[in-house]
């Protein structure tokens, strides 16, 4: 600490300049006097900032004292007896040079109480109030380094409506966890270190105990009612008892009842009232993603937000220890001992940016409840664990709105986004990696999310797959130019749309690339993986699924087409690699437009189930297709073009089904590699076969009667074969032949 010498007597009251020591200085360092002249433009303005006596000074005119006077350090001023209107300029908190920019001004008595920093204890009750501009640092309460806890100033100063930014300077600790209901506030942090070592013990599963939670205050009293008439989806206005109960401008939480179980509800959502319609409807601002059905019970609760709270500029090391069970069992006392800086809730425009942390046990953004929001910049690298339930996350969303998550990123961690129950909002430009161990960077909850969007991430993602207890419900999720090694959807999600997805092989996760999808509505375009499913949980969706300009690399034995799967799945202009012993076992219709179709040599067929298939165009290398005649059914394939060599094998077969095939070959062209090689082969159950205007060379074409208790039909007319060696039935009414050339 610098040596200063001795402080001569204050001046007296009627002079207008301090009195100060003459002091040498060394060039380039402050002494007493460089510090007097960096405070001249406060002392100077003391006049205008010594404004109302409320607690913290903010800017507004008032008359100063007879004179300005001068204190060393905040500990000398706490001896002073301030009279009404004195101002006085201290040379720093600790000491002098440590704080600077400090000028106070008195009041006599009755004033706020003492907090250490914008206001202080002068003798004889009197109280000295920090003269400031609403922007107060954590230094001004001599929080000069983590070595002081700094939680009695941020109480102090979130609770102080005059403040309206509060900064960090230096590294700052905490040792509490708070729980604010303040609004209009920015805390900035600098980009320095905040720590919690020796924090207070949180409560069980509360991931709101965060070290800095922002809570809007509910109403103790709901409103509960049974629709009378539904609640459509993508509507804003809703039916309610009473119109008035509900002012233009209120915020609310809105819920449904359960669909079934404890968790499954499809709308909750915390919404503001726009506009009274009439007697019995109020328009929110919110286009309500299901519809809720008359007879169903909505709930309402009135909240006081919190709003325009912003937490930014910061590096977050949680609290330790860091090692633990490591397969997520219970208990696990890191949930206790474990810290993360920020947590909403009932919180709207409540932006959060560049956190940067590790370690962290709950989220480091938890959000509930919250409308109209900003994260980005943050990230997260290494929590404790990422198989604890609901731990190890960037950010999660539970019953949000409109949210933007951008910019962001985690390493080894659980999920860097988790939408549960929310809507309306927007990933961008977010990237996890280090994602092997079972932590999935983009996740929803599956607890009736809808029309969201995912734009140029990269990572693991994983959609609506939580558990039947939340609904393992979506709708409209739209993922666009994602990278990862796995990618799930295959749960009950309505109306998916994937664009340039590309779902890469990873040795130490998942090799086999995989991607499902639910035949709802999905809509995959220009997308590439190796395993490809699709399942079908639900049919919700008035589009088509449409697989269009991908391609997949199946891995042996794959079931591309779940048995559940009744709707029409269209594959359009899309390359299939890989197929050996393939199955798509679902009834419902399978097209392939112009698609190119591959399997290994020596692969087993591509068995389908499908009551309907159409191949129209595109080209088949090596594959087989076997009609499974697990049920009645269609197939066609025209203008295709097919090349194989099948020992013993058929490029267009049946199989040992019970069911009867009807088959039309419509124009293209079949090639066998091999003599053995059959390109039609139908010599079980009952078969109606067409062939018109198609050409075939080499290989076989065996087609039997099915005798008399199948009656098999076979047409063939207008065909060109070319070394081709016939087995069919003898000509009948049941076997026609028309023009064509054989040689």
């Amino acid at each position: 600490m610098p040596a200063f010498p001795a402080r001569r007597s204050s001046p007296s009251r009627g002079s207008r300049r301090p009195e100060v020591a003459e002091e040498a200085t060394e060039p380039g360092t402050t002494g007493r006097r460089g510090l007097l002249i960096g405070l001249g433009a406060a002392v100077a303005g003391s006049a205008i900032v010594a404004g109302s006596l409320g607690t913290g000074e903010s800017a507004s005119a008032a008359p100063a004292g007879d004179g300005v006077q001068v204190a060393e350090t905040v500990l000398e001023l706490t001896r002073r007896r301030a009279g009404d209107g004195d101002v006085v300029a201290v040379l720093g908190y600790h000491a002098p040079g440590d704080v600077r920019g400090l000028v106070y001004r008195g009041i006599r008595r009755d004033g706020p109480a003492a907090n250490g920093g914008t206001v202080i204890a002068g003798s004889h009750g009197s109280r000295w109030m920090l003269q400031h501009d609403g922007v107060i640092a954590f230094h001004h309460f001599g929080v000069l380094d983590a070595a002081t806890p700094a939680d009695d100033a941020l109480d102090a100063l979130v609770g102080d409506p005059s403040v309206h930014r509060i900064e960090a300077h230096t590294p700052v600790n905490f040792v509490r966890r708070h729980v604010f209901t303040r609004s209009n506030l920015e805390l900035d942090f600098g980009g320095h270190l905040v720590t919690t070592e020796g924090i207070e013990a949180n409560s069980h599963d509360n991931p709101f105990g965060a070290v800095m939670f922002f809570t809007g205050t509910p109403a103790n009293a709901t409103i509960d009612y049974a629709l009378d008439e539904p609640f459509a989806e993508l509507t804003d206005a809703v039916r309610v008892p009473d119109a008035a109960a509900f002012p233009v401008d209120s915020w609310w939480t809105l819920s449904s009842d359960e669909v079934s179980g404890s968790d499954e509800r499809e709308l909750q959502r915390f919404v503001r009232i726009t506009q009274q319609v009439d007697a019995t409807h109020v328009r929110i601002d919110y286009l309500n993603g299901w519809t809720i059905d008359a007879g169903r019970r909505l709930r309402w609760r009135s909240v006081e937000p919190v709003e325009r709270v912003r937490i930014r500029n910061m590096r977050f090391l949680g609290a330790g220890p860091y090692t633990g069970p490591t397969d997520g069992s219970f208990p696990d006392p890191r949930e206790l001992s474990g810290s993360h800086p920020v947590a909403f809730e009932y919180a709207v425009h409540c932006d959060v940016s560049d956190i940067h942390a590790s370690r962290t046990w709950w989220p480091v953004i938890m959000r509930r409840w919250n409308t109209s929001y900003i994260t980005e910049r943050c990230s997260l690298v290494n929590p404790p664990t990422v198989f604890y339930g609901g731990a190890g996350y960037l950010t999660q969303q539970i019953a949000c709105l409109y949210g933007h998550v951008r910019d962001c990123a985690s390493s080894n961690a659980r999920h860097l986004n988790d939408f549960t129950a929310s809507a309306h909002s927007m990933v961008e430009n977010c990237h996890g990696d280090g994602d092997d161990q079972g932590g999935n960077p983009f996740t929803t909850h599956g607890q009736y999310e809808h029309d969201l969007v995912f734009q140029g991430c990269s990572g693991l993602m994983d959609i609506a797959n939580s558990g039947a207890q939340w609904g393992t419900s979506a709708k409209r999720i739209t993922v666009r130019d994602h990278v990862c090694s796995w990618f799930v959807a295959g749960t009950k999600i309505t109306d998916l749309t994937l664009e340039n997805v590309r779902v890469v092989p990873r040795s130490t996760f998942d090799q086999s690339a995989t991607l499902t999808v639910n035949a709802d509505g999905a809509q995959v375009r220009g997308c590439s993986a190796g395993l490809l499913a699709i399942g079908q949980r639900s049919s919700r969706s008035t589009r088509p699924t449409v697989i269009e300009d991908c391609s997949f690399a199946l891995p042996k034995d794959q079931v591309l087409v779940q048995t559940p799967v009744a709707n029409t799945v269209h594959f359009v202009r899309t390359t299939i690699t890989g197929i050996d012993g393939t199955q798509a076992r679902g009834s419902g219709r399978l097209e392939f437009v112009d698609c190119a179709l591959e399997s290994p040599e020596g692969a087993a067929p591509f068995g389908i189930g499908s009551a309907t298939l159409v191949i129209r165009g595109g080209t088949l290398r090596g594959v087989g297709i076997e009609a499974s005649a697990v049920r009645d059914q269609s197939v066609v394939l025209a203008g295709v073009h097919a090349e194989a060599s099948r020992p013993d094998g058929a490029v267009v077969s049946r199989g040992e089904g019970p069911g009867v095939v009807s088959l039309e070959l419509d124009g293209g062209e079949y090639v066998a590699g091999t003599p053995d090689t059959a390109l039609l082969r139908m010599v079980r159950g009952e078969n109606h076969v067409r062939i018109t205007g198609t050409r075939f060379r080499g290989g076989r074409l065996d087609v039997a009667d099915g005798g008399g208790a199948s009656p098999s039909t076979l047409l063939v007319n207008g065909t060109v074969e070319q070394g081709v060696t016939r087995s069919l039935p003898d000509e009948s009414d049941r076997f026609v032949y028309g023009p064509g050339i054989v040689r």
